[in-house]
């Protein structure tokens, strides 16, 4: 069983949302950091809306944490953002976040690190 690539994409969401607290993160400017399309982001979005996780306001277009950080947990996310997909490897990372952006370039290697261990507890469990 895999998960789809949403999970990686709602993490690298909420992060960009914290640390730009000070800005309306617009949809634009989050799908630039994913390097994806802004609809990709707004599906994404809506689905962390919908989970009580972030505030989507129509003027000026964005997205605001709704939640402290420290009350939301990756299973949180990982049932707000994720359907299962095909079998293989549990996580799916991705691809190509923009290398000029200081998430971006480092959401990878910070991810992969973190969703391997989750993987082996999982599995362990």
């Amino acid at each position: 069983m895999k998960i789809s690539s949403r999970f990686t994409v709602a993490i690298h969401v909420l992060s960009l949302i914290l640390l730009n607290q000070n800005i309306v993160s617009t949809f634009e400017w989050i799908a630039e950091s994913v390097n994806t399309n802004p609809v990709v982001i707004r599906r994404v979005l809506g689905k962390l809306k919908k989970a009580g996780l972030v505030d989507i306001r129509r003027v000026p277009a964005g997205a605001t944490l709704v939640r402290n950080l420290e009350d939301i947990t990756l299973l949180d996310v990982y049932r707000a953002a994720v359907e299962v997909v095909e079998d293989g490897e549990l996580f799916q990372m991705h691809e190509n976040p923009n290398p000029n952006c200081p998430v971006g370039a480092n959401i990878q290697d910070v991810l992969e690190l973190i969703l391997v261990q989750v993987q082996d507890a999982m599995e362990a469990y």
